[in-house]
């Protein structure tokens, strides 16, 4: 578990306060929850390339949320990191009370944090199941529940987006909980995306499939395997993160103004994939 504590030491990490980027988010503030890697990442610096201010969520990886910071800062936006564990409902809520006191207000939050343990049904522990629900599905839910109420409060709606998985809805045989999970994550976006509505916060899931990521690392070094996926994939080969960040920072935006209560999924066509008849 991480310490609540560490949350006021992330000021140290702040980027410049000037100078915010122009773009179809300025003025906007979003949190990023496991925001200093992989597809987190991408997203943050998506965001922050329209114009948002930005807090990155982090519980490992200091140094690189200190770059981050740094990157994004080079991009004319703003950036905070705060340390908080999102299985945690107190840490989450020093994580909102955060963005509050640095920028005023809370507009995008992206529920990103995830983890998995792969095994089937059979093997899995108690252990590693209540790890992963409670990173991945509670952190969602009361990621959203707690984004929701301060955006009520401030007024002007906002967006809500859940990243989810193409297993939210395909079977993954050997990764059971991990799917669980996201299933979860599927009906959480659907139910609070029709209570938020009359808020005017709109909730929107976004699958994505195989992405080349750290947590991809084992079959993107080895060939036989990767050959192997993207023989899978219809577009032939796994997606960029920066794809997936550029598709959150749509549907954070005006564009995505008639989207709630659904999930886009970002998979390649893998999951309408058939070996035929």
């Amino acid at each position: 578990m991480t310490s609540t504590s560490t949350i006021g030491e992330a000021a140290d990490l702040r980027g410049a306060k000037a100078g915010s980027a122009g773009g179809s988010l300025a003025g906007k503030v979003a949190i990023v929850t496991g925001g200093n890697s992989g597809i987190g990442k991408a997203i943050v610096l998506e965001l922050a390339r329209e114009g948002a201010s930005v807090v990155i969520d982090y519980v490992v990886q200091p140094e690189a949320t200190a770059d981050l910071v740094k990157e994004v800062t080079a991009l004319g936006a703003r950036a905070l990191g705060v340390k908080a564990d999102v299985s945690q409902v107190a840490e989450l809520e020093q994580l909102v009370a955060a963005t509050v006191r640095e920028y005023g207000r809370l507009d995008i939050m992206v529920n990103n944090a995830g983890i998995e343990y792969r095994a089937s049904v059979l093997d899995v522990t108690e252990t590693h199941y209540d790890r992963v629900m409670a990173i991945n599905l509670k952190g969602a839910f009361f990621g959203t529940q707690l984004a929701a109420r301060q955006m009520i409060g401030q007024g002007g709606g906002g967006r809500i987006i859940n990243i989810s998985s193409v297993h939210e809805d395909w079977p993954m045989p050997g990764n059971t909980a991990y799917c669980v999970s996201k299933g979860g994550m599927r009906m959480l976006t659907r139910t609070a995306g029709l209570e938020l509505a009359p808020h005017g916060i709109r909730v929107v899931g976004v699958g994505p499939g195989a992405v080349a990521t750290p947590i991809n690392t084992s079959t993107i070094d080895d060939p036989a395997l990767l050959t192997k996926l993207d023989h899978a994939i219809p577009l032939g080969r796994m997606a960029e993160p920066a794809e997936i960040g550029r598709l959150v920072a749509f549907l954070a935006g005006a564009d995505a103004s008639y989207l709630t209560a659904t999930t886009v999924f970002a998979d390649g066509g893998l999951m309408h994939t058939s070996p035929g008849l």
